[in-house]
């Protein structure tokens, strides 16, 4: 890898950190966890919507197009910001979202009957066991619900990865605008019945609420993404994939500089299991 590329990818791999903070930062505003998640995907359908082809796909891809835009853009965004609104400290759901890896891996063998290897194997074990560390540390009793959501985002995260792989002869524009669509509505509808008041939320937002929404909506799901897919023309996905694990790392020293958050030794030694398991589980892959 260049060196151009070699700093393009810590990039990237700072923006998807800084994720987890900003969101939190925003949910702390006050704003229903339902909603932000919605207005996020809004904004990605509205930053594509200009660049896609509106050429209907096959009728072969329908189900697939649409199952990986509701696991994605509806399970992923709905839980994962359910568990942030619910998390007092923003770390384990930084070091919960790496188990997404394992999830992808499982279901590949599921779906695609990839094999999974005993090392591979080994490896799933390894950092589910260092999410258990953490989710036993006493100074999170209270966080378990929210890791546990966190967990359901990342299982759907790792659902839409295997899904993707139907759907990858389709313009990647297009199918992310299709999947910020499809979030943006359903998680709408749930955000309206279960959070209410909706109209009032949006008229309260303030303009720092909107930048913290438009950071993730465009720095992280539209640059980020599309910096991605911009290294895979360059890269085979076993070489990328790898750097991954760099991004809870920098979106754990956000975490401590925003929000003053210090692990304690377990879960520290957790999180350190989970990022080096996964990091070599996408070594294998």
């Amino acid at each position: 890898m260049t060196i151009k590329h070699y700093f393009l990818v810590l990039f990237i791999m700072f923006i998807f950190g800084s994720s987890y903070p900003v969101n939190k930062l925003a949910l702390d505003t006050s704003l229903p966890p339902m909603l932000a998640g919605s207005l996020r995907m809004f904004i990605l359908f509205i930053c594509l919507l200009p660049f896609c082809d509106f050429k209907i796909p096959n009728k072969k891809y329908f189900f697939p197009l649409i199952s990986f835009s509701l696991s994605m853009g509806f399970g992923v965004i709905f839980f994962l910001n359910l568990s942030l609104g619910k998390a007092t400290f923003v770390a384990p759901i930084i070091i919960g979202a790496q188990l997404a890896i394992p999830f992808a891996i499982l279901a590949s063998s599921i779906f695609l009957s990839e094999k999974v290897n005993t090392k591979q194997w080994l490896l799933i074990l390894i950092s589910f066991f260092g999410i258990f560390l953490i989710g036993y540390d006493p100074n999170l009793k209270g966080e378990i619900y929210a890791i546990f959501l966190c967990g359901v985002s990342a299982f759907f995260y790792g659902i839409a990865n295997v899904l993707s792989r139907y759907i990858k002869e389709i313009d990647v524009k297009f199918t992310n605008m299709i999947m910020g669509l499809t979030g943006f509505i359903t998680i709408l509808l749930f955000s309206i019945f279960s959070e209410g008041n909706t109209v009032n939320h949006l008229l309260n937002i303030d303009i720092n609420t909107w930048l913290l929404l438009l950071h993730n909506g465009i720095s992280v799901s539209v640059i980020a993404h599309t910096s991605m897919f911009y290294l895979y023309k360059f890269y085979s996905v076993n070489k990328v994939m790898p750097f991954y694990s760099l991004f809870p790392i920098f979106g754990l020293i956000l975490t401590f500089f925003i929000f003053g958050e210090i692990p304690s030794l377990l879960s520290a030694i957790g999180g350190i299991i989970v990022i080096i398991s996964v990091y070599l589980l996408q070594k294998i892959r």
